[in-house]
């Protein structure tokens, strides 16, 4: 894998953040931890204005002039600019400053390097590289237009730019052919849990929101979870049983920033094909961020860009900071839109779990079931959901159970086991029948 931004950590940094009117605004405290992510040691963080991008500099001549100077009285080593720049302006920049500027997405790039820990996710990074590097290669080598050397050399051989540019082309088309390996490897994976009919869902959300606490506690698991940006890079994925439901994928997936650039989201779309193919997402938003709005609205944004057509339930997270009140809110009857709760004290996580069963499997009803003293293959199904509330033997010798669960669920279990629903449900098999009608009905007119 290639070294980037070649920075180390520790870096004598001054960062630069410009409010662009025709542009979007950016969060200066999200990008001085961005800087910190990275293992940057800041020196300064200063702040411009301007009406639009200059074509040149993106900043202005005398701003220019300005960080120049603070970056020798500071003895600094790298400038970092929260935009796009392009190659010519970054270019510009270093030769005023006399020391390596680099970009938002250079940043970020730098950080999915040194947090790849799966073979998927630094093939991702590295191509995030080589795609970001390939407009950019006169900044690397100040010779590059000039002809090869030496003898058996000379001639009208390629230009370095040009030999450079086409081992770049070559280790991208092998990266992309390893990934597609790799989504492949993925898709084979999906087609099982969905042919076994075993939901997947996945968490999604801005980076630092709390997705891998909430992971950990609900799937008992211990993935990597730190108060910083981009603390898991890689999609972590869980089996698990749910009462209820019975066995479950939970998915860990990256977290979002905002300006996050085109060319990282393809990059990532292999890591993110978890979120595309889930069964629901639960969008897990920090309820104590002042940026919470625009946080969220960066999520969704991503989400329309990949195509991802999913059920989606917003966890509130982080409630014992910003005490509100444990809740579901539904958008319909039982069909729930939010769930308010804190990862950090488990409150609310009861109400999540009755959220996501409510969201797959549909609302939870009583039920009375006889079951004949062969069909006890369904009774032990039943009990590893822990749905049985209560049972008794009759005077035939039939099992009588009581159980809460969905309309939808008790079907799935009685047609896998080949087993006639009149038997079990007895008066009730006809009115059963009927409402999971209706909810079907329902279903297609949400």
């Amino acid at each position: 894998m290639i070294d980037l931004t070649e920075h180390q950590v520790g870096e004598r940094v001054i960062l630069v953040s410009v409010i662009v009117q025709m542009l979007n605004d950016l969060d200066a405290d999200e990008f001085s931890l961005l800087a910190k992510s990275a293992g940057a040691e800041i020196l300064e963080h200063i702040h411009a204005q301007r009406i639009r991008p200059d074509a040149k500099l993106f900043i202005g001549s005398g701003k220019a002039e300005e960080i120049a100077q603070r970056v020798e009285e500071l003895d600094a080593n790298l400038v970092i600019f929260d935009h796009a720049l392009t190659p010519a302006q970054a270019r510009n920049l270093e030769r005023i400053m006399k020391c390596r500027v680099v970009d938002r997405t250079e940043l970020i790039l730098d950080i999915f390097a040194q947090r790849a820990r799966t073979y998927e996710g630094r093939l991702q990074v590295e191509l995030a590289q080589l795609q970001h590097l390939a407009s950019r290669l006169i900044r690397s080598r100040g010779d590059l237009d000039s002809q090869k050397g030496g003898i058996g050399l000379r001639g009208p051989g390629e230009t370095l730019l040009e030999t450079d540019r086409r081992l770049l082309q070559l280790r991208m088309g092998q990266l992309k052919s390893k990934i597609e390996k790799v989504k492949q490897t993925r898709q084979q994976g999906r087609l099982a849990r969905q042919k076994a009919a075993i939901p997947t869902v996945s968490l999604v959300g801005y980076t630092n929101a709390g997705k891998s606490t909430l992971f950990n506690i609900l799937a008992n698991s211990d993935v990597y979870a730190a108060d910083q940006l981009f603390a898991t890079l890689d999609p972590t994925l869980r089996a698990l049983e749910w009462d209820g439901i019975g066995k479950l994928v939970l998915a860990d997936t990256v977290g979002f920033v905002r300006n996050l650039s085109h060319s990282l989201v393809d990059s990532f779309k292999a890591t993110l094909e978890e979120t595309l193919e889930a069964t629901l997402l639960l969008h897990v938003i920090d309820s104590n961020s002042p940026d919470m709005l625009e946080q969220i609205e960066a999520v969704e944004k991503v989400l329309t860009e990949i195509g991802a057509d999913v059920p989606i339930i917003r966890v509130y997270n982080k409630i014992d900071q910003s005490q509100e009140e444990a809740k579901i809110i539904y958008a319909k009857p039982h069909l729930p839109d939010r769930v308010y709760v804190s990862a950090h004290s488990g409150k609310g996580l009861d109400l999540l779990k009755q959220a996501v069963h409510e969201a797959l499997m549909g609302h939870l009803q009583s039920f009375e079931l006889t079951l004949k003293p062969s069909y006890g293959k369904l009774r032990n199904q039943l009990y590893s959901l822990n749905v049985i509330q209560s049972e008794h033997y009759d005077d035939e010798g039939n099992l009588q159970l009581h159980v809460i669960m969905a309309p939808q669920k008790i079907e799935q279990l009685i047609k896998q086991a080949h087993l006639p629903i009149g038997e079990i449900l007895g008066e009730k098999a006809k009115i059963f029948q009927r409402k999971l009608e209706e909810f079907e009905i329902q279903d297609r007119i949400d």
